[in-house]
């Protein structure tokens, strides 16, 4: 449908978690240019390293309270989510500037400690201007998405729950609505 990227959610306890070599099947059956993100959670370090040996992933998320040591230590490029449920405008510019390596932002409106896709949008109108690409998440639907990238004119956007028919079951007509959605707001 025209997506850029595709996220592997290895956090055991979402319902759109994949196993590690369900993960390394659907890396197998991409096209050519679809980047493959692995998504973690406060991740023991020896689960990222089984799926950096195991999934042949080009960019890591880290979806929790990861410091930037950690996400670091993996010596693979990552973008790092931040709770906006928890920032206000300082605490997201500190939070960029703490994450310096980091590829982009994934601001996702979930509050520090909670694992994110609830559904739930945040007030956009807040994100200042940033020193690195940002990748808008939180609440993304059909109803919102074209507003939400007009707003903000992120890099990218991701959605989950926006285009699920039921926890963890994507809808093949709201993931095409979105992408139409977002196309159109693009231009």
């Amino acid at each position: 449908m025209g997506a850029d990227a595709i996220g592997l959610v290895f956090y055991h306890r979402s319902p759109r978690h994949v196993g590690v070599q369900q993960a390394a099947d659907i890396c197998r059956q991409l096209p050519a240019f679809v980047t493959t993100v692995a998504l973690f959670l406060d991740a023991d370090p020896s689960l990222v390293n089984d799926v950096l040996e195991r999934v042949p992933v080009d960019l890591l998320q880290f979806h929790g309270s990861e410091d930037p040591a950690y996400c670091e230590r993996f010596a693979r490029p990552y973008i790092k989510a931040l709770a906006m449920g928890s920032l206000d405008r300082d605490g997201l510019i500190s939070q960029s500037k703490a994450f310096d390596q980091a590829r982009g932002l994934l601001l996702d409106s979930h509050t520090q400690g909670a694992a994110g896709g609830t559904g739930d949008a945040f007030d956009w109108r807040i994100i200042p201007q940033l020193d690195k690409p940002v990748i808008l998440a939180g609440g993304l639907s059909i109803d919102n998405v074209a507003d939400a990238v007009r707003t903000v004119r992120p890099w990218a956007v991701d959605v989950s729950s926006g285009v699920e028919q039921d926890k963890g079951i994507k809808s093949v007509d709201l993931m095409s609505a979105f992408m139409n959605e977002v196309e159109y707001a693009d231009r």
